[in-house]
């Protein structure tokens, strides 16, 4: 349900972004400023001719503009998404998620959820076990396999590892 609602707002939000960059036509000068405005600005000084070359400058300006605010909504609306998803899918990134455990590590075991500061829950999967281990908000590591849709989960100081899946 939260996926649903991230990749909807994301999808409005591109679509009113590049709806805005297809309708950028600023109208003249003349009709957006106040009359007082465009002579304190000396542009009733300027022949109709230049007046329009400005308009025209001023027409390619706003598309480049808002080409560019348009592009970089879009990368940080991918970025997003593959941050918030990772462990649930493959974006093809190798990089661990490194943070910090939300609270008390006390050892692996199976079907144990382990929730991180970033608000991800994962859930050992396998029978890995760390016994004996009592720390207060460890950092941890989460990488994953190269093969498979597999993540291993280490925390800070210690060897073994344990295999999750993300559950939240």
């Amino acid at each position: 349900m939260k996926m649903s609602r991230l990749f909807l707002s994301i999808a409005l939000s591109v679509a009113s972004t590049c709806a805005v960059a297809q309708d950028s036509t600023p109208e003249p000068l003349r009709e957006a400023m106040s009359e007082s405005e465009f002579k304190a600005a000396g542009l009733d000084k300027l022949t109709p001719a230049e007046l329009a070359a400005l308009d025209a400058w001023l027409g390619r300006r706003i598309e480049q503009q808002t080409a560019r605010v348009s592009a970089e909504a879009k990368e940080a609306g991918r970025r997003e998404v593959q941050q918030s998803t990772r462990g649930f899918f493959d974006f093809g990134s190798a990089e661990p998620i490194v943070d910090v455990l939300a609270g008390e590590f006390r050892g692996f075991a199976k079907g144990r959820r382990y929730k991180l500061e970033n608000g991800q829950v994962w859930e050992q999967v396998d029978g890995a076990t760390l016994s004996g281990v009592v720390r207060q908000k460890p950092g941890v590591k989460i990488t994953p396999s190269r093969v498979g849709n597999n993540w291993y989960f280490r925390i800070d100081g210690y060897n073994s590892a344990a295999s999750v899946r993300r559950v939240e």
